[in-house]
């Protein structure tokens, strides 16, 4: 007999967080890969084709496991972390803090993960703060100077949420589903983590292939 316990907490979609732009250069390297390794299997000679099959299988699990998959899965209960070579599932009520300084991480259980998929670049981390001081600039010099009731409205809550880096601003997202529903009963939990094998398996086997390869050439 099932222990489980049925329960009446609504289920929410997940909020999915991604690089656009790994997965943009995913795209082109994959098709890089494919366009210099087909190039070798159909005109190559001797070896040339099976080291281009080698590359091929070694290259493209890696570049979609650095560009394309990493990914960040959040919903009332858990984040899943979908990092190159993990995916690390963390109830909020396990999660001690994410942060974002030179990388975005989240701390749990005595242990700090990163967040691959969402990338910190202090460039625009100063492009945002720059922006909020002209701003605020003008608001000090200018304030309230439409008389038009709606659109002091409109400029007073724009003036009052802070410019903010993408990382920084998914950071805060997520730290505020933390705090908020670590209480939740589907939010009790131990982290795990479990390795992705089905990258690391082929990379290695056409690493072997590769250097088997060139070897014996």
């Amino acid at each position: 007999m099932s222990s489980q316990q049925p329960t009446d907490e609504p289920v929410y979609a997940d909020r999915v967080y991604r690089s656009s732009m790994g997965i943009v250069s995913g795209g082109l390297l994959l098709a890089l890969i494919a366009w210099l390794c087909g190039d070798a299997v159909l005109r190559g000679s001797g070896n040339t084709p099976w080291i281009g099959l080698a590359v091929a299988l070694c290259a493209v699990p890696l570049i979609v496991a650095f560009t394309i998959r990493p990914a960040v899965f959040a919903n009332e209960n858990r984040m899943r972390v979908r990092n190159p070579f993990r995916i690390i599932e963390l109830p909020w009520a396990a999660v001690d803090a994410v942060r974002a300084g030179y990388s975005a991480e989240v701390l749990a259980e005595g242990s700090k993960y990163q967040l691959w998929s969402v990338p910190v670049s202090l460039r625009e981390r100063k492009k945002a703060h720059r922006q909020q001081m002209r701003r605020n600039a003008i608001d000090r010099r200018d304030p309230g100077s439409s008389g038009d009731p709606a659109a002091r409205s409109r400029t007073s809550s724009a003036a009052s949420e802070p410019m903010r880096a993408n990382a920084d601003r998914i950071v805060d997202e997520l730290q505020g589903l933390a705090e908020l529903n670590a209480v939740r009963p589907g939010a009790q939990g131990s982290v795990r983590v479990r390795w992705s094998y089905e990258i690391i398996a082929p990379a290695l086997v056409g690493a072997l292939l590769l250097i088997v390869l060139i070897a014996t050439r």
